[in-house]
């Protein structure tokens, strides 16, 4: 179980400057080149020791959940003050597109290829969300219902990242740290499929669906 670390009452007020250095440091350097960079090169970037980064966080490991629980705090900020239900790839680069949240996209795409804690919170928080606008699409008559709400959320959610990230490896960016760039390219070559699939439908009946359900031992019922 991960542990919460707190600050004592008596730290001052530059030593949480140096805290929220390393810590934003970590997520620049974390999003651009992955999860195996060192300490000391945290610590470079923050302008400190690294002997004050095992101070603060521990270990790296510490240090890492630490990012963790700030990226994901400040995604679900960005969501609440959206105007509008939005979908992943519209929150991705609309945070890509600002400068001081372009690194909690990297750092975002990166957790979600390495797996862990936060690719599942990342993952249930957006599937959560998808639900919510589903339901309100069916309830207005603009989205069909399914068999089972939740699963189809949950499948375009997994679905939606999936693709992304698949896309990234197919076309690495030129400039690791243009995470708006990478969005807008993933869009353009996206777009088009994935509207005229949605809007469209894929099959010209349901004929595959009804087979597939003749073998499920207990299907859900409309």
């Amino acid at each position: 179980m991960r542990s919460v670390s707190k600050e004592p009452a008596d730290v001052d007020r530059s030593d949480l400057t140096a805290r929220a250095r390393v810590r934003d440091a970590a997520v620049q350097l974390f999003g651009r080149s992955g999860f195996n960079v060192s300490v000391r090169t945290i610590a470079d970037a923050a302008g400190v020791s690294p002997g004050l980064i095992l101070h603060h966080f521990g270990s790296k490991q510490g240090l890492r959940e630490t990012c963790d629980d700030y990226v994901l705090q400040k995604v679900r900020e960005y969501k609440e003050q959206a105007v509008r239900p939005a979908s992943a790839d519209e929150l991705l680069l609309a945070m890509a597109s600002v400068e001081e949240s372009a690194p909690l996209v990297g750092y975002a795409l990166q957790s979600l290829q390495a797996g862990g804690d936060l690719a599942r919170s990342f993952i249930d928080h957006f599937a959560a969300d998808a639900e919510e606008w589903i339901a309100a699409g069916v309830k207005a008559g603009t989205i069909l219902p399914s068999l089972d709400e939740k699963a189809r959320a949950r499948y375009l959610t997994v679905q939606g990242f999936g693709a992304l990230l698949l896309d990234l490896t197919l076309n690495p960016p030129e400039d690791p740290d243009d995470f708006a760039g990478v969005m807008r390219g993933y869009l353009s070559r996206m777009g088009l499929p994935s509207t005229e699939l949605f809007s469209q439908g894929l099959l010209a009946d349901r004929s595959m669906l009804d087979a597939y359900l003749l073998y499920v031992g207990d299907p859900p019922q409309p």
